[in-house]
């Protein structure tokens, strides 16, 4: 589905841009994965990945990927931006008790970032005359909160403003056959998630919240066929949209 294809992944060492990673390349496409760290990165053999350590909030890591995959692979044709995470750490949660530091890292780490490999990969596009496409990560609680147990609302924030990022520079680009879509996934296991994943309680309402598949957390290689989908010839004629993989989140009531 992906034979030939060059393909950048940002945050793709680990949970959902590691298994979009290795499902890229199954398909047939060289990837360059970017993240923080490595570690759970197994030994690539007979396969066309490349493994960059770098962080997605500064200005030249997307920028260096990018070049990487060209010097390396000979091309550029995607690029899937994973990177992100709570910022719950940071003092996001409820707007009445979120500190001024928790809002700006928040939105750095889901937002700027999302931005600046958004920009590296559209003046690449532009440089090499060619079209592209660019697939980011949102969240379903950018548009459907959960207020008893996910009341991060910079992250909300953030994640809505991702969806409203790419539909402009999606509708800007066209032109240019630059495509730029949105999967936002509902709760998936992944080291982000295990607040959640080991709490009864919150478990116990994503298996109503979630009642696809018997009601469950969602698993990283739940999303690896829609990304696939978005970074292939098959999705030549669409751009502008936004994909929610959440396990029926965005239409369940959910019981607590």
């Amino acid at each position: 589905m992906l034979a030939n294809k060059k393909i950048v992944v940002i945050g793709g060492t680990s949970g959902m841009g590691l298994s979009a990673v290795n499902a890229f390349s199954t398909a047939g496409a060289s990837v360059v994965a970017v993240g923080l760290n490595g570690e759970d990165v197994p030994p690539q053999e007979d396969k066309k990945i490349t493994i960059l350590y770098g962080d997605a909030r500064q200005g030249n890591t997307a920028v260096v990927a990018i070049e990487e995959c060209l010097r390396i692979y000979g091309g550029f044709d995607g690029l899937y931006h994973v990177a992100g995470g709570s910022g719950r750490s940071f003092g996001d949660g409820p707007l009445h008790e979120m500190s001024i530091d928790g809002w700006n890292k928040t939105i750095e780490l889901n937002l700027t970032s999302v931005m600046l490999s958004n920009q590296a990969a559209v003046k690449s596009f532009l440089h090499q005359k060619q079209g592209g496409s660019i697939l980011n990560m949102g969240s379903v609680l950018g548009v459907s909160p959960s207020p008893q147990y996910f009341s991060t609302h910079a992250y909300a924030a953030a994640k809505a403003a991702i969806i409203g990022f790419s539909k402009s520079i999606a509708a800007y680009y066209a032109k240019q056959h630059i495509r730029v879509n949105v999967i936002a996934p509902g709760l998936v296991e992944t080291p982000m998630a295990k607040r959640a994943a080991q709490n009864d309680s919150i478990m116990k309402f994503i298996g109503t919240k979630q009642p696809l598949d018997g009601g469950r957390i969602g698993k990283a290689n739940d999303l690896d066929g829609a990304a696939c989908y978005f970074m292939s010839d098959a999705a030549a004629f669409a751009t502008g949209q936004t994909l929610f993989v959440d396990g029926g989140w965005g239409i369940t009531e959910g019981q607590f």
